[in-house]
């Protein structure tokens, strides 16, 4: 029963976080849009999904500019998927751990020159208009994102200081990420 109980609390915090810097710090009352930050928060809790999409060789692929080569390789809603990756893991950094850029794009690395900004806008328009095997509203979803990039960036980030206010000290210096 516990394992359950403690499945639920992770939705519910993220949702109640999401909720409030949306709703009621930035003035958007979007539900679909916030369901939607909050899951790609409880997604990438865990490393693994973070870096889902492996090359032919089985390397998991880490960079912005691996990830968008592949999307080339593939077609439908195979390219759509990893385009709308692309998309959140640049909304993720950009937004949760801003912090982390500099290592993510630092000396040596193929993400050098990529404006994460963009580049998230751009992977996000495009697998709006790719055909989705779930529902056209997660289109719509991805195409509000696409737009509005920059805020949903800053409201991810209001969502991180509203759980650091909350967490207590010693929790606030070990890693944040699941393993």
């Amino acid at each position: 029963m516990q394992g359950k109980h403690s499945a639920n609390l992770l939705p519910r915090f993220f949702g109640g976080l999401t909720e409030h810097a949306f709703h009621t710090k930035l003035g958007v009352a979007d539900p679909a849009l916030v369901d939607y930050l909050v899951d790609l928060l409880i997604r990438f809790t865990r490393c693994d999904s973070l870096f889902t999409y492996r090359n032919e060789r089985g390397e998991r692929l880490e960079e912005v500019v691996d990830l968008l080569g592949e999307a080339q390789e593939r077609v439908g809603s195979a390219q759509r998927d990893i385009y709308r990756h692309v998309g959140d893991f640049t909304l993720f950094w950009t937004g949760v751990f801003p912090e982390a850029l500099s290592r993510l794009r630092g000396r040596g690395k193929k993400d050098r020159f990529v404006d994460y900004c963009q580049q998230g806008k751009r992977s996000y328009y495009l697998a709006s208009t790719l055909p989705s095997e779930t529902d056209d509203e997660e289109n719509e979803v991805l195409k509000r994102i696409s737009v509005e990039f920059e805020l949903c960036a800053y409201g991810l980030g209001e969502v991180r200081r509203e759980w650091e206010r909350r967490e207590p000290e010693s929790a606030q210096s070990g890693p944040w990420l699941l393993t």
